[in-house]
């Protein structure tokens, strides 16, 4: 896989400020730094992160994302590092003993948003490496973030979970088709160019017997249409299987076929 970095391109940023509590290696923070940036977040605040900052161990497992780590906030406690939010959430595998508000992340994504749209300052906490939040920095969030995974295996790494919370985020307000065809240099064939090259080639295969049964003729070209525009032919594609058809009759020609 490539860099996927191109300057030339729009940067969309914002969101959430992300909160590690605790978290033990450099190169675990450089990694959520990394994939905060693949989801548009910059905002990084460690909390007593345990082999100090800064860390060059993070600027190297970021991978780039320097703009993260260059304005990562360092703070003593997890009350200082939210102090400023009007809304946290709080990410966790168990459910704990706390009579709390439990989300998904697609669910928790959409209501950041929404407080986000509207003004306020929202953040999202994940814990050490080793036990995740205390239980003290959960009181502190409004709403549980947890992820439906293998209840046998449900254990993410810190970057791992970073990612997924920031890819529901970054989901809720994206755009992009769910499919599309790129074209390249060409462009989709019209219905007018598709329907010329199926009248020519059907013509073709009238020629060379291919329809042995006049009866079955109209459910065999439909046969052969529909798996064509399956194809989603660009105008590009259409020409060359116009060469196609060209190249196969005129070599039977050559060869004395009718």
């Amino acid at each position: 896989m490539t860099s996927g970095q191109n300057p030339t391109r729009e940067s969309i940023l914002g969101g959430p400020a992300v909160i590690l509590v605790q978290p033990q290696l450099g190169e675990n923070i450089g990694a959520c730094a990394r994939a905060m940036l693949n989801c548009g977040l910059t905002d990084l605040r460690l909390v007593k992160p345990r082999d100090g900052w800064p860390n060059p161990k993070a600027n190297a497992a970021a991978s780039g994302a320097d703009l993260v780590i260059d304005n990562a906030k360092i703070f003593e406690t997890t009350a200082e590092a939210v102090a400023d939010l009007e809304s946290v959430f709080a990410t966790t595998v168990r459910t704990r003993d706390m009579i709390q508000r439990f989300v998904t992340p697609r669910v928790a994504a959409g209501e950041m948003r929404e407080r986000y749209a509207a003004g306020q300052k929202v953040g999202v906490m994940f814990g050490p490496e080793r036990t995740g939040l205390f239980n003290d920095d959960l009181t502190l969030a409004q709403t549980l973030v947890t992820v439906p995974l293998n209840p046998a295996f449900s254990s993410l790494n810190l970057a791992q979970a970073v990612l997924l919370i920031g890819y529901e985020w970054f989901q809720a307000g994206d755009r992009t088709p769910d499919r599309f065809l790129h074209t390249g240099q060409t462009r989709p064939a019209t219905m007018a160019e598709r329907v010329n090259f199926f009248e020519r080639l059907e013509a073709s295969l009238d020629r060379t017997g291919f329809f042995t049964s006049e009866a079955k003729r109209p459910s065999m070209i439909r046969t052969l249409r529909n798996a064509f525009e399956r194809m989603e032919m660009t105008e590009q594609e259409v020409r060359t299987l116009h060469g196609v058809v060209t190249a196969l009759v005129d070599g039977d020609k050559r060869k004395g076929g009718s």
